[in-house]
């Protein structure tokens, strides 16, 4: 993934009061009741997914994680109301108001700079009780195959942090991702796959309470088809 370097993102993201910049000492104590429900998104990107389910779902707390300081920042600025002024940004307004007026940033959401590899330095053993991935970088190189989100690797991750029966939502446009993730879930006896959609936005059950992230609408606006899977912890073992 290439990105480009913006010099005032780690700035802001450093002062940002929605980031918790020491996630370790957080470690089993990120639920603000003990019976609400915690939800990561791993690559939030600029985080409209997670705000939006953030504000549609208040009676559970949400985590995003974003690596990269120079895409976390924008989600930064957005939880404090303030636009980010580039030609896109513009644009994106213009082209969905209704997305920065009268914002009030969740109570129940805070943001993470962290690689994934670290997850289990955060959460305790079945602390989180669901995982997002969207649109995760698809890593088209046989042998870069281990740093896709959904590779056996990183569901082995996930169970060292999730609850048994805890879900795992992925969304892409990548056809071939999608099949390697299948899959993988498929090959992984502690997985056990839920749900499977090529064409998310056609299908009707599957689509309900749907919320687009930003590559969503760009992809799905391109003509793109849209793939979903879910699935559960069966048996995260001892």
């Amino acid at each position: 993934m290439r990105l480009r370097n913006i010099p005032e993102a780690q700035g802001i993201v450093d002062e940002s009061r929605f980031v918790v910049h020491q996630p370790e000492t957080m470690k089993g104590q990120w639920k603000t009741k003990p019976d609400r429900p915690l939800i990561i998104e791993i690559g939030m990107g600029k985080g409209r997914f997670i705000i939006e389910n953030a504000q549609a779902h208040p009676e559970a707390d949400y985590i995003g994680i974003e690596r990269y300081p120079s895409v976390l920042f924008r989600a930064c600025l957005r939880m404090e109301g303030i636009p980010y002024s580039t030609p896109a940004d513009k644009m994106e307004m213009e082209e969905h108001p209704e997305l920065f007026e009268e914002f009030t940033a969740p109570q129940n959401l805070r943001f993470l700079s962290a690689d994934a590899r670290n997850l289990p330095d955060f959460f305790e053993k079945g602390e989180v009780d669901g995982i997002y991935l969207n649109f995760s970088d698809p890593w088209p190189k046989a042998r870069h195959a281990k740093r896709r989100l959904t590779s056996r690797e990183f569901l082995s991750l996930y169970e060292k942090i999730l609850t048994n029966g805890g879900f795992l939502e992925f969304k892409t446009d990548n056809r071939g991702l999608f099949d390697f993730s299948v899959e993988e879930i498929r090959e992984t006896p502690t997985w056990e796959l839920t749900a499977v959609t090529y064409d998310l936005h056609h299908d009707a059950e599957l689509c309900r309470g749907n919320i687009m992230t930003e590559y969503e609408r760009k992809f799905s606006k391109l003509g793109n088809k849209i793939c979903k899977l879910s699935a559960r912890l069966v048996d995260a073992g001892a």
